[in-house]
């Protein structure tokens, strides 16, 4: 196994992309194999060891960066298998968890296979994306990582291996977990006790549902109950076709109504992915991409898998619907063939690259929302957010999932007073989140960053059950201290 300590290498490894500085370790381990990262954790008690588990550096909530435990990259154990069809419309790939996204929907599309899950960092590792159960633009028709995992493979934080395929551990009525390990033995162990919020999207805390599947405690877990080493994906068929657009608004009326029609499924459409720009993220753009009408209050992404049979009629459709709305329908862009379909898909990818660009000579970092709501509150979430940033005098920007509630607020501080103001002004969207019955994470997760506000959405005995859940799988706390459950909750024995 590869051990590094000096500190060229190590300074890689206290960052990410939260801005997060106060990270150190006395070094990092790179394990080849499997059996080396169990071995590895096997001596951790003994050798008073504890362990952050390292993605690729993608992630916007610190859960990488250690607090002086030591590191475990996960980069070596990157290996790809040949992908196994099961059925016409199935297939899956086994994959290590440092694989790269990229590389592993590059070579499902090789083969005329598809995986829907659709970060958009796509340099991010398997691993991860399941430890965070990622979601994108493509998770409004297929909903987040967890719903494509068939098997994966856990190492438990005392170096046992867990292979967990769907269907095989699933609570009984009383919500226990009965399983065993080689050395453990017999394990019960109790599923959450606390409700999720009715959204559809939700990253922020241990999965619980009635009679759920043991599988899906680890996906979405932030790495804290074990190291997902191995995973089975599931694929389905690529589509054959694809209808991109782009599609300007006058009016942020007619916007949010032509989103309503998108998302009725009596309007014939299907759309896998409704994505929204607000008028200052095309006011970005803008700086790039000069063809954006000025006149516009705000725009629609959208993408709809169809057939060479049908894609005249679909077509047919959204015009209709675009005219109805009173969209742009002259200005707007729309794309049938890949390469333009790349082109569209780089727009939406430059927003975030020229908003850095900007925050990097404010010297200051965005405070950025990640909160997503019930189906029918997110008009009253985004009046809320713009109406908030617009009396304070901040420069914002609103982006991001429509089709899910879901919806990003940055707010970019010219100067380090606006920051605080910002950073204040955040604990209220939280709290407007929740009162609408939203998540304070829809995608991005807990991590380093968020701990501290998990008390508002889940209470004090929704914090003791994660701690539970955790000293239950962890009781030695070996694994992502300070990532998602609050330290304090883990060394208090009166919690």
């Amino acid at each position: 196994m590869i051990y590094k300590e000096d500190q060229a290498s190590l300074q890689g490894f206290l960052e990410d992309t939260s801005n997060l500085k106060t990270g150190h370790t006395p070094g990092v381990f790179f394990p080849e194999t499997i059996e080396e990262l169990s071995n590895l954790l096997k001596g951790a008690v003994a050798k008073r060891h504890r362990f952050t588990i390292s993605g690729n550096g993608t992630g916007t909530t610190g859960g990488r960066i250690p607090m002086g435990d030591y590191v475990i990259s996960m980069q070596k154990l990157d290996h790809i298998s040949e992908l196994v069809q099961i059925a016409d419309d199935r297939a899956y790939i086994t994959v290590q968890a440092g694989a790269l996204l990229d590389n592993v929907q590059k070579k499902a599309e090789q083969s005329g296979w598809f995986y829907p899950p659709d970060p958009t960092e796509k340099l991010c590792f398997i691993g991860s994306t399941i430890a965070n159960n990622s979601s994108g633009a493509r998770t409004f028709k297929y909903g987040p990582t967890r719903k494509h995992i068939s098997r994966i493979l856990v190492i438990l934080p005392q170096g046992e291996l867990l292979n967990l395929s769907r269907g095989l551990c699933m609570a009984d009525d009383n919500g226990i977990f009965k399983f065993t390990l080689p050395i453990a033995g017999d394990i019960l162990l109790q599923r959450p006790q606390y409700s999720m919020p009715d959204t559809s999207k939700h990253n922020a805390g241990y999965f619980s549902a009635e009679k759920m599947d043991l599988i899906d405690l680890f996906i979405g877990s932030e790495g804290t109950l074990g190291v997902i080493a191995e995973a089975d994906l599931m694929l389905i068929p690529l589509p054959t076709r694809i209808i991109s657009c782009l599609v300007y608004f006058r009016n942020i009326e007619d916007l949010f109504s032509f989103t309503q029609k998108l998302k009725d499924p009596e309007n014939r459409v299907s759309p896998r992915a409704i994505e929204f720009f607000d008028k200052n993220a095309l006011g970005f753009l803008s700086t790039k991409y000069p063809e954006i009408p000025p006149q516009s209050d705000g725009a629609i992404f959208m993408e709809q898998e169809t057939t060479p049979e049908s894609e005249e009629a679909d077509l047919e459709t959204l015009f209709a619907m675009m005219e109805f709305c009173n969209a742009m329908v002259d200005e707007s862009w729309m794309a049938l063939d890949r390469d333009e379909q790349i082109q569209m898909r780089e727009f939406r990818h430059a927003l975030p690259l020229l908003v850095s660009e900007w925050l990097s000579k404010q010297h200051e970092s965005k405070i950025s929302t990640d909160m997503a709501v019930p189906e029918g509150k997110i008009r009253e979430l985004f009046d809320f957010y713009r109406s908030s940033c617009e009396q304070q005098g901040f420069i914002y920007i609103i982006f991001g999932h429509i089709g899910n509630e879901h919806l990003h607020l940055n707010i970019l501080p010219r100067n380090h007073e606006e920051f605080l103001r910002g950073k204040s002004l955040y604990r209220t969207f939280v709290s407007k989140a929740l009162a609408l019955g939203g998540t304070l994470s829809a995608e991005h997760g807990v991590g380093k960053l968020k701990a501290e506000y998990l008390v508002e959405m889940y209470h004090q005995h929704g914090i003791e059950e994660m701690a539970r859940i955790k000293k239950s799988l962890d009781p030695f706390l070996v694994l992502n201290i300070g990532n998602l459950v609050p330290v304090e909750y883990l060394e208090n024995k009166n919690h």
